[in-house]
């Protein structure tokens, strides 16, 4: 598995999430599309998910996760034989449950996102609460290029220009976990021990691709929340904007057509004498305000955060959070006092995102402003996600994808050209089913629809082995976090599933593996 502008930093999936890129053909106000451009990247929130908001929570998840960090010298280029320097890369691990290869104890490997590898293990609560069931040993890898595991030895070398950050690559990163995976069998003598691939968001797609690619390497793979299709034509472009609208909307009517109706405001505000000073007072921003199209930006950002992460219970995954927190932003935004302005009712609403637990005093609105993060990088290569908004079912400013645009501003960025067609060859997309029906085995795409990447992801049964466990309350790879005391029965329904399922892939195994040495 990103923010809405492609200079702002995926996290991703994903991680997550994302993350993803597309660019506003030029707008009309006469027509009522946005004068905002439009570049959303949620995947590459995850990059920067070592702020100080975030430092707390961190610690404490790390205390209730024991984990040694080791590093492991990778090849930068897996698909060349030029001398190149080796990378260090970060991986943590956990055996205290393994059962050990003379009982073929497996290993649960999480498939890393584009972040810091730290944030994401005590996230996937899940992986740590069955471990003990299977026998299992946790390992995981960091993603190249994030966290500490930077070719050249920095972050600044790595993302100097193009040609360093050439090997930043979906397939590069995969190797790297194929590579990781088996120098670690040989050298604990497990080479029979199964593997199973984990993974949310960005993760999910590259646990997916994982399975698809080294089938001979993991027998299978849970790839929650992961958004596969979004790439070319596969699924419209403004599914993603099109079931945020929708997650405002079942909460509240009134509170959707405030907020649809905020953005021509927010530019008429703007545009009046001293108006970006009063709505920088309103929105009580650390900096004036310069562009009324960085506030849109940044309330964009907030409402398509509380559609992935509207979780049933309180949540610190991106925020502190509440349980249902878009219920929330509706009540505090449709209870403002009559005569309130719609701006400060807007800010009213976006602070459960931003400030929920009161201690902000003001926000910036731009935490990368240079954009040089890898998943713009990525973006701009060969994750080209396209994203639009539709005028009658989003609440989001209207714009079209443009490609035009997108392959300009990646020039200006990078001086790369992306590449729409690359992912779908080297993993597939298109006509999903049949690819997957006969080519592919013991997979689960889980997703709640709630979360606005499940429109890209697999959402039917293909086959025996290839699931898709669909809940409708659910949202962003919220299975894989950990459980608690106040977990729904639909939630705890999809981990017993998704156990089963696992524990068959392990016995059928593990059978086979007998049956082999009998003979």
């Amino acid at each position: 598995m990103a923010k809405p502008r492609l200079h702002e930093s995926l996290y991703i999936f994903l991680i997550i999430a994302v993350i993803v890129i597309s660019v506003s053909s030029p707008p009309s106000l006469a027509s009522q599309p946005s004068k905002f451009r439009r570049a959303p990247r949620f995947f590459g929130k995850f990059s920067h998910q070592t702020t100080s908001q975030q430092v707390r929570p961190l610690k404490q998840q790390q205390q209730q996760y024991r984990y040694d960090t080791r590093y492991f010298d990778q090849q930068l280029d897996h698909f060349s034989f030029a001398d190149l320097p080796k990378f260090s890369q970060r991986y943590l691990i956990n055996k205290e449950n393994w059962a050990g290869p003379a009982r073929l104890g497996p290993i649960f490997l999480y498939c890393g996102n584009e972040g810091d590898i730290e944030w994401f293990a005590v996230n996937t609560g899940f992986m740590w609460e069955i471990a003990p069931r299977f026998g299992a040993m946790l390992v995981f890898p960091e993603h190249r290029y994030y966290g500490e595991s930077m070719p050249y030895g920095s972050r600044e070398v790595a993302y100097k220009n193009a040609t360093t950050l050439a090997y930043l690559t979906a397939e590069q990163a995969l190797a790297d976990f194929a590579v990781l995976i088996t120098d670690l069998k040989r050298n604990l003598s497990a080479e029979a021990c199964p593997v199973v691939l984990f993974g949310g968001s960005y993760g999910g797609m590259l646990a997916a691709w994982m399975r698809l690619k080294y089938s001979h390497i993991a027998i299978g793979a849970l790839a929650s929340s992961a958004p596969i299709l979004q790439f070319e034509d596969i699924v419209p472009p403004e599914t993603f904007y099109n079931i945020v609208s929708s997650d405002f909307k079942r909460e509240s009517t009134s509170c959707f057509n405030i907020i649809k109706e905020s953005w021509s405001e927010l530019i008429s505000e703007g545009e009046k004498e001293n108006g970006l000073l009063e709505l920088t007072k309103t929105f009580h921003l650390c900096r004036d305000l310069k562009r009324t199209e960085d506030l849109a930006n940044w309330l964009e950002s907030a409402y398509s955060y509380l559609a992935m992460v509207d979780y049933p219970n309180p949540s610190e995954f991106l925020m502190p959070l509440p349980g249902h927190p878009i219920k929330e932003v509706c009540k505090r935004i449709d209870s403002s006092p009559e005569g309130t302005s719609t701006p400060k009712r807007i800010f009213e609403g976006v602070s459960v995102y931003y400030n929920y637990t009161g201690k902000v005093d003001c926000f910036q609105l731009d935490d990368d402003p240079h954009g040089m993060d890898g998943w713009n990088w990525q973006a701009c290569t060969e994750m080209v996600m396209p994203m639009s908004s539709n005028r009658y079912a989003s609440m989001f400013p209207t714009y079209d994808y443009n490609y035009s645009s997108y392959k300009e501003e990646c020039w200006n960025d990078f001086k790369v050209i992306p590449r729409p067609q690359w992912i779908t060859t080297e993993f597939g997309g298109h006509d999903i089913n049949t690819v997957l029906k006969h080519f592919g085995s013991n997979i689960i795409f889980s997703n709640g629809l709630l979360d606005p990447w499940s429109g890209y992801s697999v959402l039917q049964n293909i086959s025996e082995t290839i699931i898709a466990l669909v809940t409708d309350e659910g949202a962003h790879h919220l299975d894989l976090r950990p459980s608690t005391d106040e977990d729904p029965d639909w939630l705890k329904e999809q981990r017993a599933a998704e156990i089963k399922l696992i524990e068959g892939w392990i016995n059928n195994y593990n059978n086979d593996k007998k049956a082999t040495f009998n003979m």
